[in-house]
């Protein structure tokens, strides 16, 4: 049966919906971290390197996770990380001892994560869009906002009432029950199903020749695989910017609830700031990726970088004036600006390394991206219990932010393939 709109737009939902429940299932950890903290006393560089550890795990995997969805397709590679991530979610509250977290939030969830989050949904996503590329993928991952401001009072409600352990046995069983279903709807590419990219019809003898997207014909003919893009330095370029991109990502992620409190905020300010950075999200991440098919994808990690590198500042001058107004800047611009680089993740890598082994192309170069998220926690954390204050830690992440944006620019994905926005360029050629 043919459904009266474009099936990719299905996919989109999907992948909102798994991205609202998946991520932030993960993102609860920051919900966690206070009271495991206060039921067992340990340090919070050991406590938080469980999340940390969780993104070794992803990098770990990453390129397998690749390889399989240019073998098997999104289907089995969504499925096994709702069951990964849902066990994990299920085993953690029998918690006594750190090693248990490592098992269960930093292996379990955190291989989970990998197939349900912003990597996974990158691997395949793309290809169902080539003009509204970046608009498709702004949608669905905003899914992420609303699943913060739904779920994350949920399970911090739940905390309050009935402990820990309970919150996170019920999303355990919320992932289960959700997204194994929805998720078997899912298909690689429109071609698999008779389809053309955007929706469009297929060519006839009588159609105007479409317009090529292609800046660099040469580079754009290559057959790329992963030993091919392994000696480019366009491909270290991106690893480089997304280790940097997760590493300011998670190391506000993660801390903030806790420095919030630290410096005296209540815990409903804290957990009400963590779900409105997600809340703007959705706005940011839609309206930058509608905007990046019009200017480009460097421009908006740029902009994106930029909002992190304002965050961290914000955070430092909150612990010499704990005031709104710069809780309300801290979580403008890490939320509305910020979080726009999920947007382009997918196609800044699609754009440069196009064809059969782009799984595992992007899967390997989100071994480097989840370094960067296990990195930046930990780092935090760690200089956190050395200093006995964020204050250096926060510097360090607008450092990062900085060395982000330039490293994108330098592999400057414009030069390959332009987007639709940018098409008058190659026109003019």
């Amino acid at each position: 049966m043919r459904l009266p709109f474009f099936y990719g737009w299905l996919i989109v939902a999907v992948t909102f919906v798994t991205m609202a429940i998946g991520v932030n299932a993960r993102t609860a950890f920051s919900l966690f971290f206070p009271p495991i903290i206060g039921e067992f006393g340990w340090e919070r560089g050991v406590t938080a390197g469980a999340f940390s550890f969780g993104f070794v795990v992803s990098g770990a995997v990453s390129p397998l996770i690749g390889r399989m969805m240019d073998r098997f397709g999104p289907r089995g590679v969504m499925e096994l990380g709702v069951a990964l991530m849902g066990g994990g979610l299920l085993l953690a509250p029998l918690t006594t001892q750190p090693w248990h977290l490592y098992l269960t939030i930093g292996v379990m969830v955190g291989a989970g994560s990998v197939c349900l989050g912003y990597s996974g949904q990158s691997l395949f996503l793309p290809n169902w869009f080539i003009r509204r590329r970046g608009l498709a993928m702004g949608l669905a991952f905003a899914g992420v906002g609303l699943g913060s401001v739904t779920l994350l009072p949920w399970v911090q409600h739940m905390i309050e009432q009935t402990g820990w352990r309970t919150a996170c046995t019920a999303m355990g069983i919320l992932v289960l029950v959700a997204l194994a279903p929805i998720n078997l709807v899912l298909r690689k590419k429109p071609e698999d199903i008779g389809l053309l990219p955007d929706g469009d019809a297929a060519p006839t003898a009588t159609s105007a020749k479409p317009v090529s997207n292609i800046v660099d014909p040469v580079w754009a003919g290559t057959d790329w695989t992963l030993a091919r893009a392994l000696r480019t330095a366009r491909f270290w370029w991106i690893a480089l910017g997304y280790f940097c991109g997760l590493y300011i990502w998670y190391a506000v992620q993660v801390h903030q609830t806790k420095f919030l409190l630290d410096i005296g905020f209540s815990p409903n300010v804290a957990v009400w700031a963590l779900g409105v950075v997600s809340l703007l999200g959705i706005p940011g991440q839609i309206w930058l990726g509608h905007l990046s098919d019009r200017i480009g994808r460097e421009w908006i990690w740029a902009i994106s970088c930029f909002g992190f590198a304002i965050c961290f500042a914000a955070l430092i001058g909150l612990k010499y004036a704990p005031v709104l107004p710069l809780v309300y800047l801290m979580i403008f611009t890490q939320g509305a600006l910020g979080y726009g680089l999920t947007s382009i993740m997918g196609a800044v890598v699609l754009e440069i390394f196009q064809g059969r082994q782009y799984g595992s192309i992007f899967g390997t170069i989100m071994l480097a991206a989840l370094a960067g998220g296990a990195a930046g926690p930990w780092a935090t954390g760690a200089l956190y219990d050395l200093a006995g204050s964020y204050t250096l830690a926060f510097a360090i992440g607008i450092a990062v932010s900085l060395l982000s944006a330039i490293a994108i620019w330098q592999a400057s994905p414009r030069k390959v393939r332009a987007v639709a926005g940018q098409m008058y360029k190659v026109r003019d050629v």
